[in-house]
């Protein structure tokens, strides 16, 4: 971007989706992330909170559930149109745990905006999601309190229609918008509960940029440690309805029990805050991958063009691949909960799923069992015709862990570093739109600490 825009250049970095990934993906990836080494048919509920969902109708949890194999007797909902969904699925999460109605309730915002090429938004904004479980035991942090600020006002939007964001006049409406509700919902939730500043060990404020993340952090008063000097704005960018949930995963990775959090969303005149305290559960979380984790191996993208492509804001060459339904809801256990065919006489596993055993020809004698998530390449091509934002399309047949074979597109890679032996693990992509609709499946993806730039 520097080069491209020059003087308009905005220091730091941003996050920028993969040209196969959107909000519902990323979710995923942060739903698996957050639940794993646990049993995830012991969710309840799932809420996924994005202004960016693929579809206009249609659920995205429903889809989101599935393929990270939750139970079918969930509630599931959508909290969109809104960058404060983050935490109105997180309350909403809380209010259905201390109801009781539900144990264990999993919130799963994510966004992939985009901004006007040349824009400030563009180089502001950064795609990123972030998962939290809500429950009642086992809590890394308890909440303590919610406070709610909410007004009309209009600073930032996009009409049905729009592809880019659009802004209000930002010195109007950062001074009587962000600065005043975000000060007046801090002040009310401290208030509120009776708290001093002093209480606060770690103060998460959402913000657009670092420039009126500083104004709010100077007229509230704040202790200077208890704020993040850097609040993943110039590294990671303004992720939307993730901001606070990945701000909150951020500051759980080095809090300590007893500590209190206090929490402050906003989107368009609404601010939410809650009051959280850690707890020693909260060392549990740190075996986990983190924001810190995925800062380590990422890499940068230095082609200009390729990030216009990857934001699908050049045109590409259509494609019209066949498509449907029926087949997809036929198959969606072994396309979207990568289930295969474990044969009780011999042994032998098989993915696709068999009725006839490929090596004992026993027929209907089988259980279901899970692919695991990771595995080895065992062989790879690279496809330079296949039509592609990121070509060479790179095919690799990989052994899974347990007992498996998969055969599919390897993504999030340098082609030129791929190597028989190589670590990989599942990751849920977008594939194509053919039938007029987004279809989805299952990519691998290189696992290691770091990866090289490409």
């Amino acid at each position: 971007m520097a080069k491209a825009w020059g003087p308009r250049y905005i220091t730091g970095e941003r996050a920028v989706a993969n040209f196969d990934e959107d909000s519902l993906t990323m979710a995923l990836e942060a739903v698996v992330n957050c639940l794993d080494g646990m049993d995830p048919k012991t969710v309840n509920e799932l809420t996924f909170a994005s202004t960016t969902s693929p579809y206009l109708e249609k659920q995205a949890s429903t889809l989101i559930a599935a393929a990270a194999d939750l139970p079918e007797d969930l509630y599931t909902a959508d909290h969109l149109s809104s960058l404060r969904s983050g935490t109105a699925s997180l309350k909403s999460a809380m209010d259905a745990v201390m109801a009781g109605s539900a144990k264990n309730s999993l919130v799963a915002a994510a966004d992939s905006r985009r901004g006007e090429p040349g824009s400030d938004s563009e180089q502001l904004i950064g795609d990123a999601s972030a998962a939290i479980l809500i429950g009642e035991t086992g809590v890394a942090a308890a909440i303590e309190g919610f406070y709610c600020h909410s007004e009309e006002f209009l600073d930032a939007w996009r009409k049905q229609g729009d592809v880019f964001l659009k802004k209000e006049d930002l010195a109007f409406t950062q001074t009587y918008g962000y600065v005043r509700i975000v000060k007046d919902c801090v002040e009310g939730i401290l208030k509120k509960y009776e708290m001093n500043r002093s209480n606060i060990a770690h103060f998460i404020l959402q913000a657009p940029d670092s420039r009126v993340y500083s104004r709010v952090i100077k007229s509230l008063n704040l202790p200077p440690k208890s704020f993040l000097e850097d609040p993943l704005l110039t590294t990671i960018g303004d992720t939307g309805a993730s901001s606070p949930l990945l701000q909150l995963i951020a500051v759980l990775e080095r809090a300590q029990a007893g500590e209190r959090i206090l929490l402050c969303s906003y989107g368009a005149g609404v601010s939410d805050a809650f009051i959280l305290q850690v707890t020693p559960e909260v060392e549990r979380l740190r075996k986990k991958r983190g924001v810190s984790y995925f800062q380590a191996i990422k890499y940068p993208l230095t082609n200009y063009e390729k990030f216009l492509k990857f934001q699908h804001t050049l045109p590409s060459e259509p494609l019209e691949p066949f498509s449907s339904w029926a087949l997809l809801w036929k198959e969606r256990k072994q396309n979207l909960q990568l289930y295969g065919t474990h044969c009780k006489q011999c042994g032998t596993f098989a993915y696709p799923r068999r009725r006839v055993c490929q090596k004992c020809s026993a027929k209907d004698e089988y259980e279901d069992t899970k692919l695991s998530r990771q595995g080895k390449v065992y062989t790879f091509a690279k496809d330079y015709l296949y039509p592609s934002l990121n070509s060479p399309t790179v095919m690799v047949v990989a052994d899974m862990e347990g007992g498996g074979r998969f055969y599919g597109q390897l993504t999030d890679c340098d082609p030129a570093m791929v190597s028989i032996g190589m670590d990989v693990e599942f990751t849920f992509r977008r594939i194509h739109e053919g039938g007029g609709f987004y279809n989805y499946f299952w990519k691998l993806r290189p696992l290691e600490e770091k990866r090289d730039a490409r």
